[in-house]
């Protein structure tokens, strides 16, 4: 990163670190999946096939990620235990909403072949530190005792409606119910008893965790097999989660996390509610959500993107911000380049009451979405063989003129970034060994890396930031060239002014915003282009 006189904005930037109590719980929640399921057309009360495609997305993430060790889930949600020492929250959860939402997406059609997926699903991910194994514990008993309550009802209230009564009859029905009423009627109305006839995946929920196998790796010149042990995935029913038999039997979670040393039966939510970890932003300031994507580096080896910028891969991750602007509205303005995006908020924005886990892990997590579901879309010929996936972080801006500041920031780190890979880029195709090329830059051209640059001769110009107002004008200084990297691609490719004829896109990325209904997609500071 150049030493620009924009780098003072990451000064805003608060690192919401969590120290120990390290045993952390993830919680991904559907975020409006009643409507999801009712689209898709779900089976009611449960949909075997759903809840299987959760289930496999959760055994993803932990064959994913070595610190998680267990998850639990039913209906819409999921969460999982993540063992750790330290860690910046808004990573930990945006990561794991971004991964469980791509698997979604990608695993659908093997779970759904002959349902289309209609619309980007997308969640949202909250934190909640456990002070103690105990206090875990009690989570999984509140957890599983609302899986039974919630399947329970569901299963009572679908029958009736199924039965001939409508919506309202039947809640009216169940209207102050206990469990023994709904297990009554279950059996006298529909001959149904709840807990032999009603899967366990249903009444339980689910949970996924890492056990130790016996894996034959080779065999000896006599025959003999060589065994070693490794971690597998497994996914496992039980009555009670939270119970000291289930848990200690499953040596890798007393292990890693802790043995349970007596049964509990009961909790109190609102006291398990306190350890959740909420950050609330600042009201007032511009929020900017910024994504970046997590190993792009390999990801794009692996897909074979064209080196230094693949129009294509760019133009998908702009079609993706657009989609952002259009499922939030209180989104004004995005800016991206390479694998990163941020979105701008509105100043006086109350979008899931300015909670930052909330804002975050939904743009994340509609952004993986997006990303996974356009895939072919932008690559018809080329297979996706993983799931991309991103990590995001909320900051505050207190003012247009910081806010601008910012944009500019990431606009000279655009600049920079793509003059470089170019640069290298160049060498490479003309014969020089990475590593060569590497040292090339760095002996020759290095030292223009601490020069005040700006993308254009020209300062940013107010007009290509619609939410903000002519009173808030702001004077920026022109910056310098790397000279000396504009000669060496003109050398390398014998045409003169070889870097600025270079698309705008790779040059000074991409931005998005609404103009009157349409949202434009320009790159800065004088294309547009409509999306």
């Amino acid at each position: 990163m150049a030493n620009s006189k924009y780098e003072y904005v990451k000064s805003f930037e608060v690192e919401d670190e969590i120290m120990l109590p390290n045993i952390i719980i993830v919680r991904v929640d559907g975020r409006d999946f009643r409507r999801f399921s009712e689209v898709h057309e779900f089976e009611k009360p449960n949909d075997k096939k759903a809840l299987e495609l959760l289930n496999e997305c959760a055994k993803a993430v932990l064959e994913q990620f070595p610190d998680i060790i267990f998850s639990y889930g039913f209906s819409d949600e999921y969460r999982v235990d993540w063992l750790t020492d330290k860690m910046l929250c808004s990573k930990i959860h945006s990561l794991i909403v971004s991964f469980f939402t791509s698997v979604y997406v990608t695993k659908w059609k093997a779970l759904f072949p002959q349902k289309d997926l209609r619309y980007a699903p997308s969640l949202r991910s909250r934190v909640i530190c456990c002070a103690s194994v105990e206090v875990l514990q009690a989570y999984l008993v509140w957890r599983q005792y609302e899986c039974h309550l919630n399947n329970q009802y569901d299963t009572c209230l679908w029958k009736l409606i199924q039965s001939g009564k409508s919506q309202k009859e039947a809640e009216e029905i169940l209207k102050g119910s206990q469990k023994q009423d709904r297990n009554e009627l279950l059996y006298q109305c529909f001959n149904i008893n709840y807990k032999k006839d009603i899967p366990e995946i249903f009444r339980q929920g689910t949970c996924t965790l890492k056990t130790e196998v016996e894996d034959i790796v080779k065999y000896k010149d006599d025959g003999c097999p060589v065994k070693r042990l490794r971690r597998k995935v497994i996914t496992v029913h039980s009555e009670n989660i939270a119970s000291r038999r289930f848990w200690n039997d499953q040596l890798c979670l007393p292990n890693e996390l802790g043995p349970f040393t007596e049964d509990l039966n009961k909790t109190m939510p609102e006291y398990l509610k306190s350890f959740q970890y909420e950050s609330k932003l600042m009201p007032c300031t511009w929020i900017v959500i910024r994504i970046d994507g997590c190993h792009f580096h390999r990801f794009s080896e692996v897909h074979e993107f064209e080196k230094p910028n693949d129009a294509q891969a760019l133009n998908l991750m702009n079609s993706c911000a657009a989609g952002v602007l259009e499922e939030f509205r209180d989104i004004v303005f995005a800016y991206g380049v390479s694998d990163e995006y941020s979105f701008v908020l509105k100043k006086e924005s109350q979008l899931y009451r300015r909670h930052a886990s909330e804002i975050v892990s939904a743009v994340v997590s509609f952004f993986s979405s997006m990303y996974a579901m356009k895939w072919n879309e932008f690559f018809p010929h080329k297979e996706m063989k993983y799931p991309p996936y991103f990590d995001g972080r909320a900051v505050c801006y207190p003012s247009c003129e910081i806010l601008l500041d910012y944009l500019a920031w990431r606009q000279v780190d655009c600049h920079i970034n793509n003059q470089y890979n170019t640069c290298f880029w160049m060498l490479v195709k003309s014969g020089k060994s990475k590593s060569a090329a590497q040292q090339y830059l760095k002996g020759n051209v290095v030292h223009c890396f601490v020069l005040n640059a700006t993308v254009d001769s020209n300062p940013l110009n107010l007009d290509y930031f619609p939410f903000i107002s002519g009173d808030d004008n702001v004077a920026y200084s022109q910056g310098t060239q790397a000279q000396e990297k504009n000669e060496l691609l003109d050398q390398l490719s014998g045409t003169i002014d070889y870097y600025n004829k270079l698309p705008l896109m790779f040059r000074q990325g991409s931005s998005v915003y609404w103009d009157k209904v349409i949202s434009f997609l320009l790159s800065l500071p004088t294309t547009k282009s409509i999306t």
